[in-house]
């Protein structure tokens, strides 16, 4: 049985985040060969490629958790029918300077919850579309719009209703599948 590292984002930095509750939920019914580790963004100053030369510590740091994952997994809520300021400042330090994208090739997917009937529908397509020119190869289906509730949602992660649940261990498997697939035609790493 393979282990993929998956690293994740929350797009948010608030410190009541719904979509870091969500993260928790996704880690809890996700299947065992996937290990997660969050990649902060929060101490990132805003990218400038003034900085292209000489990266800051942070900015160093955000790359080679890139580099040491074999997926990535966005979780993020949808600010003004887009991206939060943050994250895109994360994919921006993350894909520069040109020519060391970190998100090149890899396996990424996408998912956001909000308290909205809609979900971050819109938010992800803004994401998607950045992702898309980053080369990373996105999981498109199944699409997760997740309509958050505290009664649905506990802190800790434990999803108390049994479709959403259902629901989304079954997107974590298939973004388990998918992993796997685009990891056997594109290695993130040399055989050994």
């Amino acid at each position: 049985m393979t282990t993929y590292k998956v690293g994740y984002f929350v797009g948010s930095l608030s410190s009541t985040s719904i979509n870091r509750i969500l993260s928790r939920a996704l880690i809890r019914v996700a299947p065992d060969e996937l290990e997660f580790s969050e990649i902060p963004i929060g101490d990132l100053p805003l990218y400038s490629p003034d900085y292209d030369t000489d990266y800051p510590p942070a900015a160093r740091e955000l790359k080679a958790a890139i580099d040491a994952a074999d997926a990535v997994l966005f979780v993020s809520p949808e600010y003004n029918r887009s991206i939060p300021g943050a994250l895109k400042n994360a994919i921006d330090w993350a894909s520069r300077p040109w020519g060391q994208n970190s998100f090149d090739h890899i396996p990424a997917a996408v998912i956001g919850a909000s308290i909205g009937q809609i979900g971050t529908a819109i938010g992800q397509q803004s994401l998607r579309a950045v992702l898309s020119f980053c080369n990373a190869r996105q999981m498109t289906s199944p699409e997760a719009y997740i309509h958050y509730s505290a009664e649905v949602f506990r802190d800790d992660g434990e999803i108390t209703n049994h479709s959403t649940e259902e629901f989304l261990r079954a997107y974590m498997g298939e973004f388990r599948t998918y992993i796997a697939m685009v990891l056997t035609v594109l290695p993130r790493r040399p055989a050994a």
